[in-house]
């Protein structure tokens, strides 16, 4: 209802970011929806994170932003398939970021990524493979500092979460089961502080205690 007037008052985007954005939709990559990349970056700017772990860059384009908005800021972000990762490559040499985020060409849940828990994060970022949030977070949660953050994105999945399962695709009910299933394990964990935000595509926020 109000997205028209709230993008008034969003920063303007430089050139090698609107070529992603555009992209992205020329090859179907699936990027951060504008609303939820604009509060994603809001939250960071509060928390001012110096070391953030990114699961899943696609083209690099939300730690490209990530690292725009937070100069002090360094990010690790890890990405398996290799046509993304090239072209993430060429992305981030072009926003002129190399210096501050390394990219990886791994599967994050195989050991050829333990290379990145070899020190700590402030903040977590989670957008890779839904099904496999748990495992994600089981892996890298270790790693965040006390205090630090853990952000997920796509949690609604376009709203396939509130369908019963016989109206969802077959291919996709395994998924979202476990999707459903990281959401309420996580929002009941002791161990931190979870929030369910109804930004684009739902983004969960949960701060580690």
């Amino acid at each position: 209802m109000y997205g028209a007037y709230i993008e008034g008052f969003m920063e303007e985007k430089d050139s090698v970011v609107q070529e992603m954005e555009q992209y992205a939709a020329q090859h179907y990559v699936p990027i951060m929806e504008n609303d939820a990349i604009d509060a994603f970056l809001g939250l960071l700017t509060i928390q001012q994170p110096t070391a953030i772990l990114e699961i899943g860059s696609a083209i690099g384009y939300s730690a490209i932003r990530m690292a725009q908005r937070l100069p002090e800021a360094s990010i690790v972000t890890i990405e398996r398939d290799a046509e993304r990762f090239e072209k993430a490559v060429q992305f981030i040499d072009a926003a002129g970021c190399q210096e501050r985020i390394r990219i990886i060409e791994a599967d994050a849940l195989a050991q050829e990524a333990d290379v990145v828990v070899d020190k700590t994060y402030d903040a977590l970022f989670i957008d890779a493979a839904k099904g496999q949030y748990r495992r994600f977070f089981d892996k890298y949660s270790p790693a965040i500092e006390s205090k630090g953050v853990i952000y997920c994105d796509n949690m609604f999945m376009h709203g396939m979460v509130l369908q019963e399962e016989q109206d969802i695709p077959k291919r996709k009910r395994t998924m979202i089961r476990k999707l459903k299933e990281f959401t309420h394990w996580l929002m009941s964990h002791p161990d931190y502080e979870t929030t369910l935000l109804p930004i684009g595509d739902g983004l969960l926020v949960a701060v580690k205690k």
